[in-house]
C-alpha cells in the first residue's frame, strides 16, 4: 500500500534534516556540499614564534597547511603580497596579521601579530574553520600578587606539583617598563621571573627542567649574563599574549638557543620541547 503524497514528503524531509543516524553517528554531509578546510591554531601559533627566527624561510613541521590558509586570506585582503604566501609564517606574515588585527580595531597586545582566537575566527569566516584553539585566559594573581594569565598560572601550578615545592615569583606578566633589564619580555603575557633563593645549582636545574616539561621556555639566568641576580626566566610557549621580544625568545628556544640577545646555544636542561596543550595530552 502506498503512503499518501503528503506523508511521503514529510518522511523524505525528515531524512534530509536529521543530524544524526539512529546510532548517534553524525550524518554524512549533503551531496555536493564541500566541508571547509581547517586551521590548526596550535600549529599556526607555533609557526608564528619559530618561523620569523629562521634564517632560511623554512616551514614549521605540521603547520604549513594552516599557515597557507591564513596567508591566502591575508593576501585576499591586500595585506600580504602573493610571493610571501609560502607556508612559512615569517616576519612579513606576522606584520600582515598585525595589520589585520588593527583593521579590526585591536590595539596593544591584541594587535601583536600572534593569531588570537577571535581574530582568527573572523579571518576564516566562510573560508576555514579553526581547531585546537588556544587562549591565554583571564588575568589573575599568582605568587604573591604578581599578575599572570590563567593559562600561565595553571602551568606554574603543575610545575610546582612536579617539583613538590612552591615557586616564588620575582616578576610577573603584563608589566611594561617594570624592569628595563627584561628587554620588553614581560610587557605581555606568559612570562615570569622565578626566585632561586636557597637553591643550589642542582636545585635550580631541577626547577628549570620542571618548567620546561610543562611548556615554558625556561633558563637559569646568572649575573654574568646581564645586570640581574640569579633567577629563572620562563616564557610560556604559544601564549598568544606574548610580547614581541618574548615571541622571539620562544622561537629561539625551539631552535636550540638561549633566549638572550647573543642568541647563543641553549644552556638549559635538555627536555622534549612541548607546549602546555601538548603536555596535557601526553
Amino acid at each position: 500500500m502506498k503512503l499518501p503524497a503528503c506523508a511521503a514528503a514529510l518522511a523524505a524531509a525528515a531524512l534530509l534534516i536529521s543530524p544524526t543516524a539512529a546510532s548517534g553517528t553524525p550524518a554524512a554531509p549533503a551531496v555536493g556540499v564541500q566541508a571547509l578546510p581547517s586551521v590548526n591554531m596550535e600549529a599556526l601559533v607555533k609557526a608564528a614564534q619559530i618561523d620569523p627566527r629562521r634564517p632560511d624561510g623554512a616551514t614549521t613541521p605540521g603547520a604549513k597547511a594552516s599557515v597557507l590558509l591564513v596567508e591566502q586570506a591575508l593576501r585576499d585582503r591586500k595585506l600580504l603580497d602573493e610571493k610571501w604566501v609560502d607556508g612559512s609564517c615569517g616576519t612579513r606574515t606576522i606584520t600582515a596579521y598585525a595589520k589585520y588585527q588593527k583593521q579590526l580595531g585591536y590595539t596593544g597586545l591584541d594587535a601583536n601579530g600572534m593569531p588570537g582566537r577571535t581574530s582568527l575566527a573572523k579571518l576564516g569566516a566562510g573560508r576555514f574553520t579553526v581547531t585546537h584553539v588556544i587562549t591565554p585566559g583571564s588575568r589573575v594573581s599568582a605568587g604573591g600578587g604578581f599578575v599572570v594569565n590563567s593559562r600561565t598560572r595553571s602551568m606554574l601550578r603543575e610545575a610546582e606539583r612536579l617539583l613538590g615545592r612552591d615557586l616564588v615569583l620575582e616578576q610577573g606578566s603584563y608589566n611594561p617598563g617594570g624592569d628595563p633589564t627584561s628587554a620588553g619580555t614581560h610587557d605581555g603575557g606568559g612570562v615570569v621571573d622565578i626566585s632561586v633563593k636557597g637553591m643550589d645549582e642542582a636545585a635550580r636545574e631541577v626547577a628549570a627542567r620542571a618548567l620546561r616539561r610543562v611548556g615554558f621556555a625556561a633558563w637559569v639566568r646568572s649575573p654574568r649574563q646581564g645586570d640581574w641576580p640569579w633567577h629563572i626566566h620562563a616564557a610560556a610557549i604559544s601564549d598568544t599574549d606574548l610580547s614581541g621580544p618574548a615571541q622571539h625568545q620562544t622561537g629561539d628556544y625551539y631552535l636550540g638557543r638561549n633566549g638572550l640577545a647573543d642568541r647563543g646555544p641553549d644552556d638549559g636542561p635538555k627536555v622534549p620541547v612541548r607546549t602546555w596543550e601538548e603536555y596535557q595530552r601526553r
